[in-house]
């Protein structure tokens, strides 16, 4: 999608930018106004889960922490199977570990090592793309687990940041791009 769609609008209206925030130099992108808002939250997370409806999805895989907000639903929506991928620590089972750099800092994702098997069609979900390290290991995950990445959905994709090139021929859908 476009920010010429009603529904980017409704979104680009809905968030609100908190300037400084994690760190000075950073305007954060604050979803929980949009979150309060039944409506607009059923409205983003059909656009996001429709374009990989008829991709025979098995497994939503979403990033800590405001991708789960996203994920969850739309697993429920594909008839698929719920993955967290969450930073280090916080997963209580066996886990692989994929380091990644982000627009503030570097950190690193992992995932349950049982969490997939072989050939699952897997659709990542978070809320922002923004330099795309985030994404790029999570997909590194769950392709070394032996799935197969159908797809990226996110929210929304601050476009100066160029997040997409860290993906390579990916497919990304996007309900608002900031540009």
């Amino acid at each position: 999608m476009t920010a010429d769609t009603p529904l980017a609008r409704r979104v680009a209206q809905a968030i609100r930018d908190v300037p400084d925030f994690p760190k000075p130099g950073i305007t954060f992108k604050d979803i929980t106004p949009l979150l309060a808002d039944p409506v607009l939250l059923a409205d983003v997370v059909r656009a996001m889960q429709a374009p990989f409806a008829t991709l025979e999805v098995t497994h939503v895989v979403a990033m800590e922490s405001r991708g789960f907000l996203f994920g969850v639903p739309m697993a429920l929506a594909l008839g698929a199977a719920f993955v967290p991928v969450r930073k280090p620590g916080k997963l209580p089972w066996k886990t692989a570990r994929e380091g990644y750099a982000l627009e503030y800092g570097d950190d690193a994702l992992e995932i349950h090592t049982d969490a997939l098997t072989p050939g699952s069609r897997v659709l990542l979900v978070d809320d922002v793309l923004a330099t795309g390290g985030t994404a790029a290991a999570a997909a590194r995950l769950v392709e070394r687990q032996g799935g197969v990445v159908v797809g990226l959905s996110v929210l929304m994709e601050l476009d100066f940041l160029r997040g997409r090139d860290a993906l390579g021929e990916r497919r990304v859908e996007t309900v608002w791009h900031v540009r």
